[in-house]
């Protein structure tokens, strides 16, 4: 019997679990490689980090996944290096051979070369730090209503977001409400009028792929919810203390979030054929290398263009992206062929709050509530699992008629960098 095509998927994000499922009816052997055991779904990354989502909610075991996939496997195992001459990926595990590899390694946060706000603020892109940012949040909260040092309880009680693209908006507007609706019923010692938030965008505006009439309506919105903006500002330096504009403005807060970009990231020593803007691999009509046409780029990862310009970093990108080179693989196999790839644009959305969001679909622009069930519906057609809906739409419900967060826990090590004092419990 003749051996199958193994075809390797390098990351079990939106692109690389859609290409999987492309491939289910395929006569190939699949092997998907992740640092991570589930599929996280980044866009609700922020709601963990504010208190509303549990992280089971947004994560899902990627063996669960691919269950009912007899021909895909699951490698938990960090990529150390990628031969395409050999047609190797090397693993911290050992080395798998290809037939065809597809790169789904998704983005990371752009730092833009400013070590400073590497070392001394927190992205939003995996879990991690999600829950980092929940715990720090509320642990500064703590250690404010028992401190006396009122320039030290400014700095605890000032939360800077850095970037105002939909990441950083939507965490905004998520951390003022929960600081307006829901801390002042749990921390009754601090007076709320020195709590602050405060969004930094170094472009004219929020939001700045979105309409401009949306952009002023989500604006408007925040600026309700008590958001602060300093616009057309750049962060100059950041430290264990504040931060410091480009124009000499210091900002006292020990909370700097930094969601002001994202990057590409790809294996080590992966022989891209060249890279363009944010470190994307410049990739052919059909999401493969010129010189490698058994190797495809899918999603943030890959630079792919479409009438002059380059594809957004979306998810509705990478999962047509992924359904797209599995048809590609399946086309090979039979040899047909297939036609060059169209991404088509499904709109973008971005939700300022409870009951609040704004879309842009086509040509059409919707706004406040009704823009905020359009999100709701759409989100939970992206979220993987029943179970997962089914806690994530109870969470929302919960929150939009009582104000409330569920998930105020503090798990990860506290804004001081010390671990959780160890509490009585019961033996094993």
């Amino acid at each position: 019997m003749a051996k199958r095509p193994h075809v390797v998927i390098v990351g079990a994000g939106f692109g690389g679990l859609a290409a999987s499922r492309a491939l289910r009816h395929v006569d190939v052997d699949v092997t998907i490689v992740d640092r991570n055991n589930y599929h996280l779904f980044q866009p609700l990354l922020y709601q963990v980090a504010s208190g509303l989502l549990d992280p089971s909610a947004i994560a899902s075991p990627v063996r669960t996944i691919v269950r009912r996939s007899p021909n895909v496997d699951v490698l938990r195992a960090e990529v150390t290096s990628v031969d395409v001459a050999k047609q190797q990926v090397k693993t911290s595990t050992g080395t798998l051979d290809y037939d065809y590899l597809i790169i789904a390694t998704g983005s990371v946060t752009d730092y833009f070369g400013n070590q400073d706000a590497r070392m001394h603020s927190t992205g939003l892109k995996d879990l991690s730090e999600a829950l980092a940012l929940r715990s720090r949040l509320l642990g500064c909260f703590e250690r404010a209503s028992l401190t006396t040092d009122s320039a030290a309880r400014r700095r605890l009680l000032t939360f800077a977001v850095v970037g105002a693209g939909p990441t950083g908006v939507e965490y905004s507007g998520a951390v003022a409400e929960l600081i307006k609706h829901v801390l002042p019923k749990d921390y009754r010692r601090i007076d709320f009028a020195e709590v602050s938030v405060v969004l930094i965008e170094a472009g004219e505006r929020v939001l700045a792929t979105f309409a401009p009439r949306l952009s002023r309506l989500a604006t408007r919105s925040l600026e309700r919810k008590g958001v602060r903006f300093i616009l057309g500002e750049s962060v100059r330096a950041v430290d264990d203390h504040g931060l410091v504009l480009d124009g000499g403005e210091r900002i006292e807060t020990t909370n700097v979030v930094w969601t002001a970009g994202v990057r590409a990231t790809t294996p080590p020593d992966f022989a891209a054929d060249a890279l363009g803007r944010a470190g994307r691999v410049k990739v052919t009509q059909s999401l493969h290398l010129s010189n490698h046409p058994e190797v495809f780029v899918i999603g943030d990862a890959a630079a792919a263009e479409q009438a002059g310009a380059v594809l957004p970093m979306l998810a509705p990108v990478a999962i047509q992206g992924g359904k797209y080179v599995g048809g590609v693989i399946a086309a090979r196999l039979t040899g047909t062929s297939i036609s060059p790839f169209r991404y088509h644009d499904k709109g973008t959305m971005a939700t300022v709050g409870r009951g609040a969001a704004v879309a842009q679909i086509g040509p059409v622009r919707i706004n406040g509530l009704v823009g905020w069930f359009i999100w709701i519906f759409i989100h939970l057609l992206y979220l993987v699992g029943f179970r997962n809906r089914a806690l994530a739409l109870w969470s929302w419900a919960w929150n939009y008629f009582f104000w409330d967060r569920p998930v105020r826990l503090i798990i990860a090590p506290s804004a001081d960098g010390q671990s959780s004092p160890p509490t009585a419990g019961p033996g094993r």
